[in-house]
């Protein structure tokens, strides 16, 4: 009898299979359904976001990185208004802090349901996708409301906000706050014990707590294998040391965990929203009284002189900043996403660099799949919630 012989085979998956979430590329070597190596290929989706920003003034910046992790826009453009407003020295009101904490978990909770309705749609439960898109098209619809803007809407400015807060707002998120536990019942009797879905999920993908803090893992990823890791308890900003809420942490660090732990975010965020919301008054001073910063009143504008100056100053000619550098970690979706500014003095950074959550997971994919089959590739990627373009930049 002729003696058995096999090989292995190298395959590509992407950059432009749909389940890569983005313009992701595998270099996968199999051995039949197995997989042997992995390398991860990136930089399909650069922009070259970061070295534009040098040749634009600070507040122009913020529609820039908001377009990085475009998932969380509102996390980028409060990661960086931090760090520069630390460079300023500006003291933000109160109101201000508390209305960009519920901008930032109403951002966490449109992230979060992008992520389950694509992670469940490739492996194999569709429903996820229509249901989940349903609750993101009215968060969608409060980004339009406060700035007519639906993914990017720019509301976050260095000095506090764009603008005081519509007519309407206060009601149209409490419909939503009210509407999202029952609807996160609908996902979890989807899924949560779906046995097909289970046997897909548990034991695949899995990470131990110390090689994912030695991959630089945050977030969910690495909450699901047992860090307690969160920037809001460990380095508070906006108050959220005076918010009430918990850290869901898992233990196994598999793919069934990462999805309890971030359902369970989404709980906790909808908990810091009714506190939020509970504090903002309905009308009130919405950015710092700092005129080397914040343009006048358009009605001051309009009929002083000075007002009418100043706006043209800041828009023309933008805002010089001290020099010295900065960073800012905010917990975005994804986990730590920070910002580091570098100010030489003058009205453009002169360098703004990203923290960037994504990368990291991606860096860790090899660990997460190799040894495992080629099916469960497609479940893993779904589960460490990558942005192509909080990799790429």
């Amino acid at each position: 009898m002729a003696e058995l012989r096999t090989e292995t085979m190298t395959v590509n998956m992407g950059p432009q299979h749909p389940s890569t979430h983005g313009v992701l590329r595998l270099v996968l070597r199999l051995d039949g359904e197995n997989v042997v190596s992995s390398a991860s290929t990136v930089g399909y989706l650069h922009t070259g976001i970061e070295k534009t920003i040098e040749q634009k003034k600070y507040q122009q910046v913020i529609t820039l990185v908001e377009r990085m992790d475009y998932l969380s826009a509102q996390s980028n453009s409060l990661a960086y208004a931090l760090s520069v407003e630390q460079l300023l020295g500006i003291e933000i009101p109160e109101r201000v802090r508390t209305i960009r904490v519920l901008l930032a978990e109403l951002q966490r909770l449109n992230s979060h349901l992008v992520w389950l309705a694509t992670h469940g749609m490739e492996v194999g439960a569709v429903t996820m996708m229509l249901y989940c898109f349903r609750e993101r098209e009215l968060l969608l619809n409060i980004n339009e409301l406060i700035a007519g803007f639906r993914m990017f809407p720019s509301y976050i400015r260095i000095g506090g906000l764009r603008e005081d807060l519509p007519a309407g707002f206060h009601a149209a998120v409490k419909a939503i706050l009210d509407r999202m536990p029952a609807k996160l019942a609908e996902y979890e009797d989807l899924l949560t014990h779906n046995q097909i879905y289970i046997k897909r999920a548990r034991g695949v993908g899995a990470i131990s707590l110390k090689d994912a803090l030695d991959l630089g893992l945050v977030g969910p990823i690495a909450r699901a294998a047992g860090s307690t890791y969160d920037v809001r308890k460990a380095f508070p900003y906006t108050g959220y040391e005076t918010y009430d809420f918990d850290v869901p942490v898992g233990d196994v660090g598999d793919v069934f965990d990462r999805y309890l732990v971030r359902i369970e975010e989404m709980h906790q965020s909808l908990r810091i929203c009714r506190q939020a919301l509970d504090r903002i008054s309905p009308t009130g001073v919405w950015a710092a009284a700092d005129p080397r910063v914040v343009p006048p009143p358009k009605d001051k504008v309009y009929t002083e002189m000075e007002a009418l100056i100043q706006h043209f100053l800041i828009y023309s000619q933008g805002f010089t900043v001290p020099a010295g550098e900065a960073y800012v970690p905010v917990e975005g979706p994804r986990g730590e996403h920070g910002c580091y500014v570098v100010s030489d003095g003058t009205n453009r950074t002169w360098r703004v660099k990203m923290r960037s959550p994504s990368l990291m997971a991606c860096q860790a994919l090899p660990k997460l799949i190799v040894g495992g089959l080629i099916a469960d590739v497609i479940a893993v990627i779904g589960s460490i919630d990558v942005v192509l373009g909080d990799v790429d930049r």
